[in-house]
């Protein structure tokens, strides 16, 4: 032991070896501290929200980058590497960059891609929420800021406890689990590890549900146009995780259940789709641009579309559904046509965010 009782208060050295300033009844013994003890912080909590990531760039090297990253993880493409990685180098990352780098063009901004500016701003909202007592960092599962990083700079800042915030509402293999993933590569490299959390899938909570509805009701009461129908479209998974057992398909469908009994909006029809199919593989039903293509041909006029499942507007919201659906809906012979905003960092969206992370920290803050 470096000192005779340890002190009660945390300090910028270690518990066991800090001199004490006031309190007169310890007795110090600076003979016993190393010469080369090492500084360090302690005792507080951090909260990491991380969401799915993008390229740097809309350019094809910064689009490569990251889609190596992203389609190399073994749950997101859960095909033997020996078979596919063949196909992905060879094939998809000579063919796809230059043109996903152009679809990226469509929707980067000023400060750089929607989804990184988003999460970035919710976590600064979340910061000024939280206060002091928390300390709120941001991350991308694939690209930058990556989870490792973040979470050694959350523990180099003193956190010892970490709250890990993915923001899918509906539980995946390939979204949730990968990012507990990478959190415990990172840990198991780290001899001082941080307690950690991570927030459950919440596509049933009353919260989100409530924000849902308060936003989307909000937004369809701006539009100059009375919609038929409306889109609730879900990212695609292949349809084998739904048959391997992964919960991804029932979240969604009661997500989009209980989120129309809620929304309580006579005379609008809704339908559950699902977007982003990618390969040969059977993917989860009905494909969000075959229904929109298919309600035009049915004589559907006028539609809205809206993504429950993307906790930020992405590539996927603004390029694929925004633009490719309204030029799909119009071709087929539709006339009004309008993509809702994610949650993003709306009112409704960013209160619903703070009650589910105090609901996590319950215990480590005092609210």
């Amino acid at each position: 032991m470096h000192c005779i009782r340890r002190p009660a208060r945390v300090s910028a050295v270690c518990h066991c070896c800090r001199k004490p300033s006031e309190e007169k009844e310890l007795t110090w013994r600076p003979q016993f501290l190393p010469v080369d003890h090492p500084q360090v912080q302690s005792g507080k909590v951090g909260v990491l929200i991380v969401n799915l990531g993008t390229p740097d760039a809309p350019e094809p090297g910064p689009v490569r980058r990251y889609l190596a990253e992203f389609l190399s993880d073994r749950r997101v493409v859960e095909i033997p590497p020996i078979a596919w990685q063949p196909i992905l180098r060879g094939i998809i990352l000579n063919t796809r960059p230059r043109k996903s780098a152009h679809a990226y063009s469509q929707v980067w901004t000023d400060e750089g891609s929607p989804l990184a500016v988003i999460t970035r701003n919710q976590a600064e909202a979340m910061q000024t929420a939280l206060g002091s007592g928390v300390m709120v960092d941001w991350a991308m599962r694939y690209g930058t800021p990556s989870i490792g990083d973040r979470i050694e700079a959350l523990m180099k800042a003193g956190c010892e406890r970490i709250l890990l915030a993915p923001l899918y509402p509906q539980y995946s293999g390939a979204t949730t689990a990968t990012v507990v993933d990478k959190a415990a590569d990172k840990l198991r490299t780290m001899r001082w590890q941080a307690a950690l959390r991570t927030l459950p899938p919440y596509h049933d909570d009353p919260a989100y549900i409530e924000a849902l509805s308060s936003d989307l009701n909000r937004q369809l009461n701006g539009l100059d146009f009375q919609p038929e129908v409306m889109l609730l479209s879900f990212h695609g998974m292949p349809q084998r995780t739904l048959e391997l057992g992964d919960p991804y398909h029932c979240h969604c469908r009661k997500t989009a259940r209980l989120l129309e009994a809620v929304m309580a909006r006579p005379g609008l029809r809704f339908r559950t789709t699902f977007q982003s199919r990618f390969g040969r593989a059977k993917w989860l039903e009905p494909a969000t641009d075959a229904v929109i293509a298919e309600e035009a041909k049915a004589g559907t006029k006028r539609m809205v579309i809206a993504a429950p499942g993307f906790s930020a507007d992405c590539l996927e919201t603004l390029e694929e559904l925004a633009m490719q659906g309204r030029d799909q809906f119009i071709d087929a012979g539709g006339d009004k046509f309008a993509a809702l905003s994610c949650l993003n960092t709306s009112a409704a969206g960013l209160e619903m965010l703070e009650k589910l992370l105090r609901r996590e920290l319950s215990g480590w803050i005092n609210d």
